[in-house]
């Protein structure tokens, strides 16, 4: 379904052409995309909202942004274009084997800590939040496959990918990537896990991607989700576009989903001064980590 075909803008879309747009109506943006996703738009990002909206409302041949905003909140075909527009406005920027600091703690601490039984294989279940087009959850699946590989362990692996956007977990269900993506991955991870395709991408191998569910899950509506209990929640540059008290709401409700002894890992910066009473925090370097009813004290990464 596309947008009714009335004030076309015919002319090539150049940036010098994007419409100025007033405080009020500036803010008339930021509050529907707050209200309906929870990323809070900063004032500083207002040519960003603009030329996003540029490019979207050519597409759909509306000429200015009353009428493009009345659409969207308007009929099913709004809802349709507004999952449209919720995917241009967030940011998805991702590669694989992207945060070593925060791998080395899936790989040095979490992993370990883990009780293995040569009879049977353990069972782990994790949640990437926020996985964009792929690359994290996957990348987490090489490292455990590996890691258990290494200690000679039979296991069995589950991980929930969850993004807001429909666009990103297509490309994430279809995993075909380009070189570039891989550049930080180990050497040989790309021969072991990956098939080389058309013009120069890479798609990852199927005992890869079939321990990943992808669905969509918006974190304002976290407190539905139909995640279960989950062993690690590993949650990157996620909460960095949300409010304090949206962001406390968020963590507070991750937090229900985790196992006992299951751990938390965020970026760097996410948050200050958060403490859950069924939490304790893990030292590491470069990132946030957090246990649930941990059975030793955290160290130093």
């Amino acid at each position: 379904m596309v947008a009714p075909q009335h004030n076309i803008l015919a002319a090539p879309w150049r940036y010098s052409q994007v419409a100025p747009m007033a405080d009020a109506e500036f803010l008339q943006w930021v509050n529907l995309l707050e209200e309906r996703t929870g990323i809070n738009l900063a004032a500083n990002r207002k040519s960003f909202l603009l030329t996003s909206l540029t490019v979207r409302m050519r597409e759909q041949g509306f000429a200015d942004y009353q009428s493009y905003l009345d659409y969207l909140l308007n009929g099913a075909a709004g809802r349709v274009e507004w999952e449209t527009l919720v995917d241009r406005l967030t940011v998805h920027e991702t590669r694989f084997y992207r945060d070593e600091n925060a791998l080395s703690v899936v790989r040095d601490v979490f992993l370990p800590a883990i009780k293995v039984d040569k009879e049977r294989p353990v069972q782990l279940h994790y949640w990437s939040v926020g996985c964009a087009s792929g690359e994290e959850p996957y990348t987490l699946a090489m490292l455990t496959e590996e890691y258990f590989e290494y200690h000679q362990q039979a296991y069995q692996l589950g991980i929930t990918a969850s993004d807001i956007s429909t666009d990103a977990l297509s490309l994430a269900r279809k995993a075909v990537y380009p070189a570039n993506r891989m550049t930080n991955m180990p050497v040989h991870w790309r021969a072991r896990f990956s098939t080389a395709v058309e013009n120069g991408r890479y798609q990852i191998n199927e005992a890869i991607r079939k321990r990943i569910c992808f669905t969509r899950i918006n974190l304002l509506e976290i407190e539905t989700s139909p995640v279960g209990l989950v062993d690690l929640i590993y949650c990157q540059n996620v909460l960095i576009y949300f409010k304090r008290s949206v962001r406390l709401m968020i963590l507070d409700n991750l937090v229900k989903h985790l196992n006992p002894a299951g751990m938390l890992i965020l970026g760097a910066g996410e948050i200050f001064d958060w403490h859950h009473p069924e939490m304790e925090s893990i030292v590491s370097r470069g990132s946030l980590v957090f246990r649930r009813n941990p059975a030793r004290k955290g160290k130093i990464i």
